[in-house]
């Protein structure tokens, strides 16, 4: 079922013309009344009767909004002039905004790729592009949105982990571009049946299941601690090398093995330390 558009007459020019007629025909009938015989009141009558008919062809198309005809049971037509517009007045017409509209979801509970229970979200801006399907080819298109969007975030988050635990790992907090994208192009998938457009689709809410979110809060905490202390020993080697190098280079003291171990040992135990290092003052020899 495609969309096909169809022509509609001017409703204002047709209801002046109509209003005219009725005056004429109401005339008629008055005519025939006062003497002019009961041909002229019959011809009035009918003529009144078919004007009142062609009456029920008028409607309104608003701007974004488009008229689906049918005909008993039989699809027409989609009228997407604006105004007062009028056709066959045994048509029948369903209105369908064309309008740009937005869903949240509701806040769903799903396991991530890890097996990990989160919060999800998400927002989706979307828009009716073909009427004849929207009303055709599903039974109603704001719900099947719904659902299809829910149903779209929930294979969505279950396919990537929260957080990223490796590098260059797409994951739902670090990469919202690429996950948006990968939702919106599954929504299109899944709407494009009901003739709509998925314009943009990003994730509003997301979070750790409240049973697990002091958990995992330590284990973020916990990786942080690891990784900058990581890069504090890194940092602190590299430190201790350059010092030696120079101490040598320059010819400032000649150290045995045993003071240079000592002196590796001092340094990084100053650079790799919470607190700051309090030193102690030796006043005899080193040993």
């Amino acid at each position: 079922m495609k969309e096909l558009e169809v022509r509609s007459a001017a409703g204002i020019p047709f209801l002046i013309g109509l209003i005219v007629a009725v005056i004429l025909e109401i005339a008629l009938i008055v005519v025939g009344g006062r003497g002019g015989g009961p041909l002229f009141v019959i011809s009035g009558v009918m003529a009144l009767m078919v004007t009142l008919v062609c009456l029920a062809g008028f409607y309104m198309v608003e701007p974004n909004q488009s008229a689906v005809l049918t005909l008993f049971g039989r699809y027409v037509g989609t009228v997407r002039e604006q105004g007062l517009r009028w056709n066959n007045p045994f048509y029948s017409e369903r209105k369908v905004s064309l309008r740009v509209r937005n869903f949240e979801s509701g806040r769903l509970k799903v396991n991530e790729a890890e097996g990990s229970p989160i919060e999800i979200a998400a927002v989706v801006v979307w828009k009716v592009v073909d009427s004849a399907e929207a009303v055709f080819n599903v039974d109603d298109y704001e719900s099947y949105v719904h659902v299809q969007s829910e149903a779209a975030l929930r294979q969505m988050a279950s396919s990537y982990p929260y957080d990223q635990h490796e590098e260059g790992q797409v994951s739902l907090r670090s990469h919202a571009a690429e996950i948006s994208q990968h939702l919106k192009e599954q929504l299109e998938e899944r709407l494009a049946k009901a003739g709509i457009d998925v314009l943009e689709a990003r994730i509003s809410h997301l979070a750790y299941a409240p049973e697990i979110a002091q958990a995992m809060l330590q284990r973020q905490q916990a990786n942080a601690v690891i990784a900058a202390r990581t890069r504090i020993v890194e940092g602190a080697v590299g430190m201790v090398e350059m010092a030696l190098e120079k101490l040598k280079a320059k010819g400032v003291v000649d150290l045995d093995e045993e003071r240079r171990a000592q002196m590796v040992s001092n340094l990084l135990v100053v650079l790799c330390a919470d607190r700051a290092a309090t030193p102690v003052v030796n006043t005899g020899s080193l040993y």
